[in-house]
């Protein structure tokens, strides 16, 4: 009931509005660059010791900005996140009630979901920015971006296997198809590299924001409403001058404008892997999976080269 009645209220005008717009982003994803490449050769075995974990939980490390009086330009910043499956291959919950894409792609890009209010998505534009400065005005307008270099472990303990994975993350927000945000472009741009595409017929009917929409309804009701929390990291002490925001609540429209302006989904697009497995003190073993770009005799565009554990 809620996505008729939020249909019914745009006029025939805003329609008209919308829907050249619409097209223009569909021709964005058919014309852009998407690759061409192999399935990395992690993939497959990483993706199994992923499935075994209980919990799919990792590490993410980024870098915060340091003080002025610093004599370090960034310090590391780490926290426990969960792994929400590799970008457009999104497995979707039995009652998660958003429209789908269709299988279009593929990609070894992890992804995992967060608060745009957060002090990680700063972290990721600012990392990105040879200034080392953020935009405060454009950062209230806009979300998605990014590129800042990341780095994200998982102990599969099941398998005796730590993966640690490099590489730059970009942030997918509910921008993410504004023809007039920067952010959102390179975002678009960048992200589309490492798109392999395995549905030529289906790619034009593919869309970036019902693909975010997806990750929004993949979470429970209770999970959404957390993006409807006073901002994290605040001073509980500081009046909340938002009265929409407060803890425990629960969000079943998909588009509910609070959580949807702070939901976003980040996506890691790896650079070089490392896989340690520990199965034993004669039988461990290392391997390191470098990205090598196309145009290259490595299988998937990856260069494997084993090391001492």
């Amino acid at each position: 009931m809620a996505l008729r009645s939020h249909d019914e209220e745009h006029s025939a005008s805003q329609h008209s509005e919308i829907i050249p717009r619409l097209q223009s982003l569909s021709r964005i994803l058919c014309d852009s660059s998407t690759s061409n490449m192999s399935p990395a050769p992690w993939r497959v075995e990483f993706l199994s010791h992923i499935s075994k974990m209980s919990s799919q939980e990792f590490v993410l490390s980024s870098l915060h900005l340091a003080p002025p009086a610093s004599s370090i330009p960034y310090y590391p910043r780490a926290r426990t996140c969960i792994f929400r499956g590799m970008w457009a291959e999104l497995v979707a919950h039995r009652l998660n009630p958003a429209e789908l894409n269709e299988k279009a792609y593929e990609s070894e890009m992890l992804t995992m979901t967060t608060d745009a209010r957060m002090e990680k998505l700063n972290e990721i534009i600012a990392s990105a920015n040879e200034n080392n400065e953020i935009d405060g005005a454009h950062q209230k307008k806009y979300v998605s971006g990014g590129g800042g270099p990341v780095e994200a472990v998982f102990w599969a303990k099941d398998s005796r296997t730590q993966w640690r994975i490099k590489g730059k993350a970009f942030v997918v927000g509910n921008d993410i198809e504004d023809e007039n945000a920067a952010g959102a472009k390179l975002a678009r741009d960048e992200i589309q590299k490492g798109m392999r595409v395995v549905e030529t017929d289906k790619i034009c009917k593919w869309s970036w924001a019902r693909e975010l929409t997806a990750h929004f309804g993949n979470l429970s009701p209770s999970m959404r409403g957390t993006f409807k929390n006073p901002i994290p990291g605040s001073p509980i002490t500081c009046p909340i001058e938002d009265k929409r925001l407060w803890l425990g609540q629960d969000v079943y429209d998909l588009n509910d404008s609070v959580a949807r302006e702070n939901f976003c989904t980040i996506v890691i697009k790896p650079e070089e892997v490392e896989q340690l497995s520990l199965t034993g003190p004669k039988t461990a073993r290392r391997w390191k999976y470098s990205y090598v770009g196309a145009g290259t005799n490595d299988i998937g565009n990856w260069k494997t080269e084993e090391l001492w554990p």
